[in-house]
């Protein structure tokens, strides 16, 4: 309220500000300023000029000088300066996007947590994905595989143009790690005959592991780097030369963190063919910076052991899927490729506390020194999210990631697929 309408000075921190300032005399030309510097304006020798803790001195007095009287509570009204919170943010959220954002395909999937960008090409989205990356929520854009060149993305392509290369191959089943040719991958991508077995005779779950990246993949695959580049969801946000995209324009005496690009590929159809979906092609884990993940191909593999593609249609109905999702399902121009379990940032404790609960029920040894996310040693499989939800009320967002969605997490977002 205005000081003319408060007779009791200093019960609000800008009469405080207000009294206090005219109080302050700095400097030799003795000028009173309503702020004070947050440095000492002495010399070296402290001979002339005034010191901080000399203005410190001054504000405390002046609030022992217009102290409040002991019976009477200060009157605090903050509403004129501070909007206050909705207490439904979500609510809130939707129904002012609804009005403010009606040229833009959205919708709102997983209990309201997702935002879904159904129009790639709309230059608007960036506007209300602002609104949704302030609350730290996932945002999915679908159709990013339109503006790509389809055929750069082929797994027989990239096994033609790359297959001498040698790379980190992981076994998801049993995560042992080899380095092999990188052709063996890619000519069992889609036929399970040329896959390799493992000792049991059991066809092997593969993945090859973040490669290229980096520079490595700017270096080895220029024309896919371009065209990765030039896809890119809300550029504004996800280009490296975005004007909102804070990581690249951070000073050079930072330590910046892998950005990327990385290229991630594994056997997903022998996945859902395993009992109660045990295992995945990447654990539970948090990234440090904000990632987007554009799914750019998704092969069909043939051959005995694997699902038909309607099998695995069939599995991923049994998930705890979003009305919206499932409808896509069921959409014959859609494929869809993975399966993710995403988790607020604020759950991650909840979680970790969780994990290490369910490893000493199973007999597992819990060292002190060891997380079970950052040891990325976790795939939660269905039993265990329901326990979650029932035993720590942390309720798991599902999302499929058809062919040329992008999903963007923030930075901190737990996450499986």
């Amino acid at each position: 309220p205005p000081s003319s309408q408060n007779n009791e000075q200093g019960s609000t921190l800008r009469d405080l500000l207000t009294t206090t300032a005219g109080k302050l005399r700095l400097g030799s030309t003795d000028a009173g300023i309503a702020f004070a510097p947050v440095y000492s304006t002495g010399t070296a020798s402290g001979k002339s000029g005034r010191t901080m803790p000399n203005i410190l001195d001054d504000i405390i007095a002046s609030v022992v000088e217009n102290k409040i009287p002991p019976n009477r509570a200060p009157k605090i009204n903050v509403k004129s300066e501070i909007k206050e919170e909705p207490k439904d943010d979500k609510k809130s959220i939707q129904d002012d996007c609804s009005k403010r954002y009606s040229d833009i395909q959205y919708s709102w999937i997983c209990d309201k947590h997702v935002l879904w960008l159904r129009d790639h090409k709309n230059t608007n989205n960036w506007k209300l994905f602002k609104e949704c990356w302030k609350q730290g929520r996932p945002v999915l854009v679908s159709g990013m595989h339109k503006k790509m060149n389809f055929s750069l993305w082929k797994a027989e392509s990239i096994s033609l143009d790359f297959g001498n290369q040698q790379a980190d191959i992981l076994n998801c089943k049993d995560s042992i790690i080899s380095n092999t040719n990188v052709k063996e991958f890619w000519d069992g991508f889609e036929d399970v005959s040329k896959r390799q077995k493992v000792k049991n005779g059991e066809t092997a779950l593969l993945k090859l592991k973040d490669w290229p990246s980096g520079e490595d993949f700017k270096t080895m695959m220029p024309a896919r780097y371009e065209d990765l580049l030039k896809s890119l969801p809300l550029p504004e946000y996800c280009s490296p030369e975005g004007k909102l995209n804070l990581a690249s324009h951070l000073p050079g005496f930072f330590v910046r963190p892998d950005l990327g690009p990385r290229l991630c590929s594994a056997y997903g159809e022998c996945v859902a063919a395993t009992k109660d979906h045990d295992i995945g092609t990447t654990n539970l884990h948090i990234e440090v910076s904000d990632v987007v993940n554009i799914l750019v191909y998704v092969g069909i593999a043939k051959g005995n052991g694997v699902l038909s593609k309607s099998g695995v249609l069939k599995k991923l109905e049994e998930e705890d899927l979003d009305d919206l999702l499932r409808k896509r399902l069921k959409d014959s121009s859609e494929l869809p490729g993975a399966l993710w379990h995403i988790y607020a940032g604020k759950d991650a404790d909840k979680i970790r506390e969780f994990l290490q609960k369910i490893a000493k029920e199973q007999g597992l040894e819990v060292l002190p020194e060891h997380d079970p996310i950052r040891d990325q040693s976790w795939y939660v499989n269905k039993k265990l999210r329901q326990r979650l939800f029932e035993e720590y009320g942390v309720k798991t967002c599902t999302v499929i990631q058809f062919l040329g969605d992008a999903i963007i997490l923030p930075a901190g977002a737990l996450h499986q697929v």
